[in-house]
């Protein structure tokens, strides 16, 4: 049986990929594709909804699909620990799944993972992210995740070390982490993780140098597991098993 896909933001960058991905998948098939302004009513009769909009509408698409009793595979930034918090009730009530990944490519998860893996060992630690300059939202949905699972690794240590944050050049904290983001031309996507300690520095860094070939491997994986997920999963981490856990 065909999966019924709506893509919200199937205009974009993202959304094209997906799009691209979508019809060259077997079992799935895009019945609608939706804009930013469009009524949202449109979700219903589709059997999964994929959201690759902006921060500003993918919160209203993620409460209409749960209203229509449908799942949701989310890829639009800006959804933080405390944000993706605000929806885990109305999913668990309406017994849906939403899925939440930040980044579809496997390099960047990986690189999530092995900061995350390292943190427990590193006293200091900040993140510093560059994407083109028409991305709208700082810090990324990747630098977000990144230093949540970074705080978590930490959990019974604290934060790591970040003097003189209260000083705005010093970057956002996040998760107690601070993120640095750069906006410029000629760049697609690049985040560099700088952990230190007592004498010595590493550095994990992931370098996307084309969009497409990097997202369609997660994007493969994600809307199976997306159409049959039940309750909130957060990271592309949670969908396959990258042999990385921080307290391994």
């Amino acid at each position: 049986m065909t999966t019924q896909v709506a893509l919200v933001g199937g205009s974009g960058k993202l959304g094209g990929i997906i799009r691209a991905v979508i019809d060259e998948l077997d079992g799935f098939e895009v019945r609608r594709v939706l804009g930013s302004s469009s009524d949202l009513s449109e979700l219903d009769g589709a059997d999964l909804v994929v959201d690759a909009s902006t921060p500003s509408v993918s919160i209203e698409v993620v409460r209409a699909s749960i209203e229509h009793g449908i799942n949701v595979l989310v890829g639009t930034s800006g959804w933080s620990q405390e944000r993706i918090a605000l929806v885990r009730p109305l999913v668990d009530a309406a017994g849906t799944g939403v899925v939440f990944i930040p980044n579809f490519s496997l390099g960047s998860a990986l690189g999530s993972a092995l900061a995350a893996a390292a943190a427990p060992f590193f006293a200091s630690a900040e993140i510093i992210e560059a994407h083109r300059d028409t991305k709208i939202d700082s810090p990324s949905g990747t630098a977000v995740r990144t230093a949540e699972l970074m705080a978590d690794a930490r959990a019974g240590q604290g934060p790591v070390s970040a003097p003189h944050a209260d000083q705005r050049a010093r970057g956002q904290r996040v998760a107690g982490v601070p993120v640095h983001s750069l906006r410029r031309p000629g760049v697609i996507a690049k985040q560099e993780v700088i952990l230190s300690g007592a004498g010595e520095s590493l550095t994990i860094i992931h370098d996307t140098v084309d969009s497409a070939s990097a997202y369609a491997p997660g994007i493969r994986l994600a809307l199976p597991y997306a159409r049959d997920a039940r309750g909130v999963v957060v990271g592309l981490e949670n969908i396959i098993d990258l042999g990385l856990r921080p307290n391994a």
